[in-house]
């Protein structure tokens, strides 16, 4: 990653100055790049902190306040989109660095209400809460980029909050945050479906019922706000923001562990996982800056609910 193209977001719980990721960074801001790092290794490393424990918070711009989801680059580097136009941040998780940004749209950004993104095989694609995918190649920085558009027809089925490429089964993750299936309402619901260009298809959807996975916790119900797959077993990992939860499930619906979510977090819309166990939760602003945190992954021994 080149830390030139990059502006640094503030660490630990400064409010965010504001930068322009185009702008050459300082020999300051490089030695700074470089410490962070090196301080994340070395807390990586620390056998002992306990793993709830947050690794470093980064600090995001105002224009992120609404951040609504995060995926993972295969060369390490993190992309995050807001929740109303379709302009995508590209970041170097791991020393809290903007690196650029760039638009879908020709002549205005693509608006829609954007609650997901995730890479699929070279390609980005955003999901909209009406299950409309928008699939695009990665821009230049200040770039607009073409788009498709790809109806999975199930805006009425679910109000969708988040999405995640399954590589192994080739398909997309969609949890739902509001189920509209009255059957269904009593279940974890994700939907999976196939991108083919015009031989797209929808799979039978994986369920789990509510209470095995709420199990002894005191949720009242589960609004799931993103999902990711874990690099190392596959299994898919959710974040609910409104009961504050961590969710795993393996492809095949069975739960490994329904945990709060660690430290405390005013709004947690977005979630990624590095292939060396990094959780990153990325919270819109409240009453705080919107920023991200990262933590070890797995943060506690499995705590499967109830069969």
């Amino acid at each position: 990653m080149n830390a030139r193209l990059g502006c640094l977001l503030f660490g630990g719980f400064m409010v965010w100055g504001g930068c322009r990721p185009t702008s050459p960074a300082s020999r300051k801001g490089e030695a700074e790049l470089s410490a962070r790092g090196q301080r994340l290794t070395t807390s990586l490393a620390n056998v002992g902190m306990a793993r709830t424990s947050a690794l470093a918070k980064w600090i995001l711009p105002r224009e992120m306040g609404e951040i609504s989801g995060l995926t993972l680059m295969s060369d390490g580097r993190l992309l995050g989109h807001g929740d109303e136009t379709g302009r995508v941040y590209v970041i170097d998780p791991r020393r809290g660095a903007m690196l650029k940004r760039f638009s879908i749209g020709s002549a205005v950004d693509a608006r829609a209400d954007f609650e997901g993104i995730t890479t699929m095989e070279g390609r980005i694609i955003l999901v909209a809460s009406d299950g409309m995918l928008y699939e695009f190649a990665e821009g230049e920085d200040g770039e607009r980029v073409g788009f498709i558009v790809h109806d999975t027809r199930l805006g009425h089925e679910c109000e969708f909050e988040g999405v995640a490429f399954d590589s192994a089964r080739g398909f997309l993750v969609l949890p739902c945050k509001r189920v509209g299936a009255r059957k269904l309402r009593d279940q974890l619901v994700l939907y999976r479906w196939q991108l083919g260009g015009s031989r797209d298809s929808i799979l039978a959807p994986l369920t789990i019922p509510l209470r095995t996975v709420i199990g002894s916790n005191p949720w009242k119900g589960l609004h799931p706000s993103d999902i990711t797959v874990d690099p190392a077993t596959g299994n898919y990992v959710l974040i609910a923001a409104q009961e504050k939860a961590l969710i795993e499930i393996t492809p095949s619906g069975e739960l490994v562990r329904a945990i709060p979510l660690p430290g405390k977090h005013g709004q947690a819309e977005a979630l990624a996982l590095t292939p060396d166990g990094i959780l990153i939760v990325g919270d819109e602003a409240t009453n705080r800056s919107a920023a991200l945190t990262l933590y070890r992954w797995p943060p506690t021994a499995s705590t499967p609910g109830p069969p």
